[in-house]
């Protein structure tokens, strides 16, 4: 079977407008926010879904049947299966992609990442956002096989991650020479400081008088877009602030 993990709902229709064929899995976390440290895979999604449920409000059997059994499907890849992650290149898809790279150690599955090709530096950080299907096509005959060393370096980044060891994820990021992990050297460093540098970019940018959102957002993207927030964490910060 062909398996096509993609970072969000949002790229489903033009994937699927592309003709590629395989089945689809949705990754519908946001993992670089909430609790992500736990014992075992089952006391992870349980705190996952409290999380969800006390931020947003949303309902913890949805989430395990619309989030958590999603992308548990991973575990269930076998040796014949192959499997392209559609993850984009900042902090928020990378973890993302780690904590799936750690599910598929140990499954034997052939891994693919499918990466954003063709954006200029400057906007590297803006992903499949407006890609359309003959984009997505072209991305995925471009695709880099991850070898097996590869595919535990990426659960290996994961547990730097959730353990908040960040001179592990830095060390981890210095000797990785992997075309597969471009930009890591810049995401670690953005991971070290990420409970710190969004607010003083938002602290800067109110400082400047400036109030209306969309204003706000668009000039947080530009000074801090290799952490991948999306309007609602950026919110989600402006209240903490208040």
């Amino acid at each position: 079977m062909i398996y096509h993990v993609l970072p969000g709902d949002a790229q489903v229709p033009e994937f699927k407008a592309s003709g590629i064929k395989g089945e689809v899995i949705v990754c519908r976390e946001a993992l670089i926010h909430g609790p992500v440290e736990a014992d075992d895979l089952e006391q992870f999604w349980n705190e996952r879904a409290r999380f969800i449920v006390g931020e947003y409000g949303e309902d913890e059997i949805a989430y395990h049947d619309n989030v958590a059994r999603e992308l548990a499907r991973l575990q269930d890849l076998e040796a014949e299966d192959d499997v392209n992650l559609w993850f984009e290149y900042e902090l928020f898809c990378s973890v993302n992609m780690w904590f799936c790279l750690s599910l598929l150690t140990g499954t034997g599955a052939t891994v693919y990442r499918v990466e954003p090709l063709g954006l200029d530096v400057e906007h590297r950080w803006n992903g499949f956002g407006g890609f359309t299907a003959e984009q997505m096509r072209a991305s995925y005959e471009l695709r880099t096989r991850l070898s097996h060393g590869q595919v535990e370096l990426g659960a290996e980044l994961w547990h730097a991650y959730r353990k908040k060891d960040h001179r592990q994820l830095k060390q981890l990021a210095a000797k990785c020479y992997a075309d597969c992990f471009p930009y890591l050297t810049e995401i670690a460093a953005a991971a070290a400081e990420e409970d710190i540098h969004p607010f003083e970019v938002l602290k800067e940018i109110r400082s400047r008088g400036e109030r209306e959102f969309p204003k706000i957002f668009e000039e947080f993207r530009k000074r801090a877009g290799v952490y991948g927030y999306g309007d609602t964490q950026v919110r989600r910060l402006l209240e903490k602030l208040q």
